[in-house]
């Protein structure tokens, strides 16, 4: 399974979030939140607006009280754990999880992205 290194750990406070532009794009694909020691990650595509991204301004994925990611073209809400739609016109639909670790090397953490889908939350590994 390839890997792409995203960030230090370190880099990503807790209780924020981050975008990536994991493909080249010139916009951000990925978008990881940091709650303690885990790491949560999606696809910036909101499922009901066909892909729509996310963030209103760079890395700004949360909602004024940090409990929720939001899509800011039409304010739907997703839970962090289980990007699961809790509020808005996407009820019963959820973000795409992406995989990623925290992978302990040397004196650091990097958060890597795997190429394969899981289920959006980060793994230790060490």
């Amino acid at each position: 399974m390839s890997a792409q290194h995203l960030c230090d750990f370190d880099d990503l406070p807790d209780g924020k979030s981050r975008g990536f532009d994991t493909d080249g794009r010139g916009q951000d694909t990925v978008l990881l939140v940091r709650r303690g020691e885990r790491v949560y990650a999606y696809r910036d595509a909101c499922p009901h607006l066909g892909g729509t991204p996310m963030a209103w301004r760079k890395d700004a994925y949360l909602s004024g009280d940090g409990q929720h990611i939001v899509c800011h073209a039409h304010g739907a809400r997703f839970d962090i754990v289980t990007g699961a739609c809790v509020l808005g016109p996407c009820l019963g639909q959820a973000l795409e999880p992406v995989s990623v670790s925290v992978l302990e090397q040397a004196t650091q953490r990097l958060v890597v992205l795997h190429e394969d889908v899981g289920m959006g939350k980060a793994e230790k590994n060490g």
